[in-house]
């Protein structure tokens, strides 16, 4: 028997929350990375995470860490545009962002640089989407 409904496409699967996050990230291209800050002028990478859901609607935990653990794991097949990409270092989470599509994701990098889109630079990641 065909199925009635043909699976959702990775865009499809992708959660309003993350959709408004990526727009939100974006506009704060420039920003300076500040350690432990959490907008709206400045960010760590957690912090650009946790600004643009929060006012995209969703609340996410302030580290990268407890974001992952928040969130809900999906296949790099499944990846779409406001997805989480995790970043992990031995058995924690070392750097977080937000993916835009076309394998590259916005993001606070580290001290003395910016918010900026950038292309995913290892295959050494995670994806999660905060539904």
């Amino acid at each position: 028997m065909a199925a009635l409904f043909a699976p959702a496409t990775p865009a499809e699967a992708a959660s309003s929350y993350g959709i408004k996050a990526v727009a939100i990230a974006a506009s704060k291209k420039g920003a300076p990375y500040v350690y432990g800050a959490t907008g709206p002028k400045a960010f760590d990478c957690s912090g650009l995470t946790l600004y643009a859901f929060r006012k995209a609607g969703r609340v996410l935990p302030r580290t990268a860490d407890a974001q992952y653990e928040d969130t809900r794991r999906i296949p790099r097949t499944q990846r779409a545009p406001g997805d989480l990409v995790f970043f992990p270092t031995g058995g924690t989470i070392s750097h977080v962002g937000i993916y835009a599509g076309h394998n590259k994701i916005w993001h606070a990098p580290k001290p003395g640089t910016r918010v900026r889109l950038e292309r995913i630079w290892t295959g050494a990641v995670r994806y999660t989407r905060a539904n």
